[in-house]
């Protein structure tokens, strides 16, 4: 009872201190370690627990700030936003730093991607803790952690993004050698000239037939910054069946120009059929690989003058 007697005789504070943690939490929520082990455990992940708990006592001391008229609080925020824009170099700067090294890249489209998600959940995280705050400061207490789980739920509606499946029909095709010529389906591949490396194609290799379900997947589909990161993440969840300098062996994305459908050919490390089907078909949707033409001609000759 004595907490709860706190809570309700020293409001700014206590919006500070449930805006924070909201705020905090808010990030903790959002951060994930999957398969790509990206943020790396423990390092990389307390980098970015700090700046969350940095982000949610930002967005909570705003608020009694401009409730108290001090209207530096903005200029604050602001500041934020410039230091959470650092962040996103620093991710884009240290993913293509390493990518290097990859065996299959992820490719810069994929790398500003991750960047622009890193730097986005920081403002979600102050967004969770102003609103928190503020509804401590306008009500009670219990509003503010009420407002605080309805922000949660709304930082995870963000979270979730669209994937290949969404916009492409994913079908598992033979792998076929016409001499050296490699075929996914009916798609022309490359040109393999060792037999050795034939042999190895034949032994691993899976092949996958993407057909875009509209005109505008069309495009995105064909967006090479997207197919470079459908081949990174099936080659990081199930290996991949080279070393460097082996060109022949690497897993390679080409577009059906007559049909707009995209062969994909793979060579896991793990050659299981149904999961490298789940990686193909749960891989993330690039924002800066989709495209709506579309949409655009359609209000292009809506603002056409008739007559």
């Amino acid at each position: 009872m004595m907490l709860l007697d706190w809570f309700h005789s020293h409001k700014d504070m206590s919006g500070v201190i449930i805006g924070s943690m909201f705020g905090m939490g808010a990030r903790i929520f959002m951060l994930r370690s999957d398969y790509r082990q990206y943020p790396a455990y423990p390092h990389g992940k307390i980098i970015h627990l700090a700046l969350g708990l940095i982000a949610g006592a930002l967005g909570a001391v705003a608020v009694p700030a401009l409730f108290n008229k001090d209207y530096t609080a903005i200029t604050f925020l602001a500041l934020a936003a410039q230091q959470f824009r650092e962040v996103r170099n620093m991710e884009r700067n240290t993913l293509t730093a390493i990518d290097h090294m990859e065996l299959v890249p992820r490719g810069a489209v994929y790398i500003e991607g991750i960047s622009v998600v890193f730097e986005g959940r920081n403002y979600l995280a102050i967004f969770t803790a102003f609103l928190s705050s503020l509804f401590v400061l306008l009500v009670a207490w219990w509003c503010g952690l009420i407002v605080g789980v309805l922000a949660l739920i709304v930082a995870h509606v963000f979270m979730k993004g669209k994937k290949i499946s969404h916009i492409a029909d994913v079908e598992m095709v033979d792998v076929r050698l016409d001499g050296p010529d490699l075929y996914v389906g009916d798609v022309y591949m490359m040109n393999v000239g060792l037999e050795e490396n034939r042999e190895i194609i034949r032994e691993q290799g899976i092949g996958f037939i993407l057909t875009p379900k509209s005109d505008d997947a069309k495009v995105t589909i064909a967006n090479l910054g997207q197919r470079q990161a459908i081949l990174h993440d099936v080659s990081t969840r199930l290996g991949v069946y080279r070393d460097d300098g082996d060109p022949a062996l690497m897993p390679i994305g080409k577009l059906g120009l007559r049909t707009g459908k995209l062969g994909l050919l793979v060579l896991p490390r793990e050659k299981d059929i149904d999961k490298a089907y789940q990686a193909v078909s749960n891989v993330p949707l690039l924002e800066a690989a989709v495209r709506m033409p579309t949409e655009a001609n359609r209000k292009s000759t809506e603002a056409k003058p008739i007559g």
